[in-house]
């Protein structure tokens, strides 16, 4: 669909391929699994009165058929990983309300990360519990770790940790035992993103409609770790809500919402160097104080 012009309602769009292997929901606090986060969030009520807009649409991101997806979504977890998910979200909660109080309708930050947690069928009660033990629990800060992986990729990796040297060491001796190292510049490959997922049910012409109609600015396809289709709706960081808002009104069912890192360029690697990238980053997941890592990796199809 690269450099083809689409009429949609009267609106020039230009759809332009994109190799960018957009993960999914995660997000976190100011960034996201985060997460988001994590990866971003953005625009107002969609009030969409330009004339013009400019709209780039994915091609679909086949992750299922080397695993791929199975090792980097955080969303959708078995039940082995359940617990262990609601442990870093519950964290994560607490330091939202510690950070801007436990209103999530002036709190960003914080209601961001309860949508991921009803992304995940986090129980009401847990998510209840997490926030009103904010005050008990240890003050934590985040951090975000640059790292280069397997075959030149970069890697995010977010960290929520009461003890910073600590989880410092941790990441490290797991980065260079895995192929990775901490490698500065790895930020400026990303961008941050509000992104709102929904079932692929809807063709991509039509969800073209309906991301200009809810004020997004792009498309993709994704699979889940079920290779399930699924569709991913990108836009400015604090427009989330109101995106998810306008899309849930245009009879879109969504799944999760939450700000992302999402990759401004992506790098492929042979079928070894994902191996290992897997591994690496299946360790770095299973580490308490890491909440999200992001990737800028394009499985080979």
């Amino acid at each position: 669909m690269a450099g083809t012009a689409l009429a949609v309602r009267g609106l020039g769009l230009r759809c332009r391929q994109q190799l960018l292997p957009c993960l999914l929901l995660g997000s976190h606090l100011s960034a996201s699994l985060t997460p988001s986060l994590l990866a971003g969030t953005r625009l107002y009520w969609p009030g969409w009165t330009q004339p013009r807009c400019s709209l780039h649409c994915s091609p679909l991101t086949l992750a299922g058929h080397n695993k791929w997806s199975k090792v980097k979504h955080i969303k959708g977890p078995k039940d082995s990983a359940r617990s262990r998910v609601f442990m870093k979200l519950a964290m994560m909660l607490r330091h939202a309300v510690r950070e801007g109080g436990a209103n999530p309708d002036l709190n960003t930050q914080l209601g961001n990360i309860i949508e991921q947690c009803r992304g995940v069928n986090m129980p009401k009660a847990s998510i209840e519990a997490a926030m009103k033990g904010a005050d008990k629990s240890k003050a934590s800060s985040y951090a975000l770790y640059e790292a280069r992986g397997p075959g030149g990729s970069s890697l995010l990796i977010e960290i929520l940790t009461d003890n910073n040297t600590r989880s410092h060491q941790e990441i490290k001796h797991i980065l260079n035992k895995n192929g990775g190292a901490l490698s500065d510049g790895a930020r400026h490959r990303f961008q941050r993103k509000g992104v709102v997922v929904s079932a692929g049910e809807v063709p991509l012409d039509r969800a073209l409609e309906l991301a200009i109609e809810a004020g997004a600015e792009d498309v993709r396809e994704i699979e889940d770790e079920e290779e399930r289709p699924l569709l991913q709706f990108l836009c400015d960081v604090s427009s989330l809500r109101s995106v998810r808002e306008a899309l849930q009104a245009l009879g879109v069912q969504t799944l999760s919402a939450g700000p992302e890192f999402v990759a401004c360029t992506s790098v492929q690697l042979s079928d070894s160097e994902l191996e290992a990238a897997s591994k690496l980053l299946e360790l770095l997941n299973d580490c308490l104080d890491v909440i999200r890592v992001y990737d800028n990796i394009q499985p080979l199809s």
